[in-house]
């Protein structure tokens, strides 16, 4: 069977039956070029993958030659693959960029509304914190500079907040990082040999995935519905033999949800009954949006294996690149050793932020979680009013709604947007396996006065995405 040709990795022709039926009204030429477009959204064909022949193609999925020919051409006027003789053709990007879809970080983006990316603007506070740590940096120019673990203030500053949150901490135990996926890398690297597995819930936080490919696992994907059900982690870790969980229990990043005590114990159980390391990612556990009700003590209180990974990016600024792992006894000298061989460690500026707003962070974070919640509130009213057949949640914290589409429709949604000036981010983005083709992630860190616009832009490329009338995103749209 011929297969798609790439650098990594190759699928079977077999696969793009799922392309079929084509839409009736439309060319089919035309419908089977947006198709396979929708295969580059979701990921399932790679930039650089070579198509089947277009006599391989026609048979599998029962067309004309003349109608894979004209598809394939189409692709190519678009920037979406290029052909050269006895090379067949293979998949390309428009211009020279990549695909928003791809990318989940902000960037210039002209006129369009980027709702990519979960990251906001600095808040008002910031530059208070900014002038404080300004006036302590001179005392820091008679040093080198390098502080690779973290410099002695900051890290008492972090373990003071883990003890404020319950969990008894000592500076020694905490390892500053250039951000908390720098902290994933260096725990991933630490705990895991090549090719064994790491449990993640699905969906889950996109970067987390390329960090665990980065160091060679392998993962494993447990759904996440209502919440963890301990029982299919249990069944999943003995089925795999996993070394390693990446969880995100406090308003987890896609889904806002937060883990009940309850079953941070039967889960910490099932763990540490199949031998499988917890690394815990606690980088939105501030953004509480209700805060009537007591938190959960952090994972680490209930099982003292965990490793737990935090950051300043949503909280504070993603600007600031300070984040932290804090270790498990007897963990440290190992992780220093990893970090110390993947980065020299976060900017001694950087730190005295860090330090700064750790000082008191109430008033920034009081700031940043009442933007969050007018944007919530904002949401949920204009998606009521122009899409009201979408299944919105009401999470508790986090950074984001999570939005059940009516239809397996968010790669054509994506491809639609760009037409009307938005990006988004399909939901098989935020999974391994691209599933979750009905799921939209949609920030609460876009300005609330934005929101009603972009709704009506969601709202008409919506009806394109149902009618096959997606457009090709312009190349300047998907400039980073």
């Amino acid at each position: 069977m011929e297969l798609f040709q790439s650098g990594v990795g190759s699928a079977a022709v077999s696969r793009l039956q799922a392309l079929l039926p084509l839409p009736e009204d439309v060319a089919a030429y035309a419908g089977l070029a947006h198709a396979l477009r929708g295969l580059v959204v979701e990921g399932h064909l790679t930039v650089g993958s070579r198509l089947p022949s277009e006599r391989t193609l026609a048979l599998a999925l029962g067309l004309s030659r003349t109608t894979i020919t004209r598809a394939y051409s189409e692709l190519v006027a678009t920037g979406w693959a290029s052909a050269r003789q006895g090379s067949g053709t293979v998949v390309r990007m428009p211009g020279k960029t990549r695909i928003p879809s791809l990318t989940l970080v902000p960037g210039p983006r002209g006129s369009a509304i980027d709702l990519s990316a979960a990251a906001g603007l600095a808040p008002a506070g910031t530059r208070a914190v900014v002038e404080k740590a300004m006036q302590w940096l001179p005392g820091s120019l008679d040093s080198a500079g390098y502080e690779p673990f973290g410099a002695q203030h900051l890290r008492e500053r972090i373990a003071d907040w883990f003890a404020g949150r319950g969990l008894p901490t000592v500076a020694d135990q905490v390892v500053v990082t250039p951000g908390a996926l720098a902290g994933l890398s260096a725990v991933l690297h630490t705990v895991l040999a090549p090719g064994e597995r790491v449990l993640v819930e699905s969906p889950t936080y996109p970067h987390a995935l390329g960090a665990i490919a980065g160091a060679r696992g392998r993962v494993v994907s447990v759904p996440l519905v209502d919440g963890w059900n301990a029982a299919e982690w249990t069944a999943a870790a003995r089925r795999s033999r996993a070394a390693a969980a990446y969880l995100i229990p406090d308003f987890q990043n896609p889904t806002g949800l937060l883990m009940t005590e309850a079953e941070r114990a039967a889960l910490a159980g099932a763990l540490r009954q199949a031998g499988v390391v917890p690394i815990i990612d606690e980088t939105p556990a501030e953004l509480d949006l209700e805060a009537e009700a007591p938190r959960p003590l952090p994972w680490a209180a209930t099982d003292d294996r965990a490793f737990s990974i935090g950051s300043l990016s949503k909280v504070l600024w993603g600007g600031v690149r300070v984040g932290w792992v804090r270790c498990p006894p007897g963990a440290t000298d190992a992780l220093r050793a990893r970090a110390l061989q993947l980065n020299l460690g976060a900017s001694a500026l950087d730190q005295l932020i860090a330090t700064s707003f750790l000082e008191d962070p109430q008033p920034v974070l009081s700031e940043v979680l009442a933007r969050l919640r007018s944007t919530r509130e904002a949401w949920h009213g204009q998606l009521a009013e122009h899409l009201p057949t979408w299944r919105v949640n009401q999470p508790r914290g986090g950074l984001a709604l999570w939005v059940e589409l009516p239809e397996r429709r968010s790669a054509e949604l994506a491809l639609a947007a760009d037409g009307h000036g938005l990006i988004v981010t399909p939901g098989n983005r935020f999974t391994a396996d691209r599933t979750l083709a009905n799921r939209l992630r949609l920030p609460l860190t876009l300005p609330s006065e934005v929101v009603p616009e972009a709704t009506r832009r969601l709202a008409r490329a919506w009806q394109d995405a149902l009618t096959g009338r997606g457009g090709v995103p312009r190349p300047d749209a998907l400039a980073l």
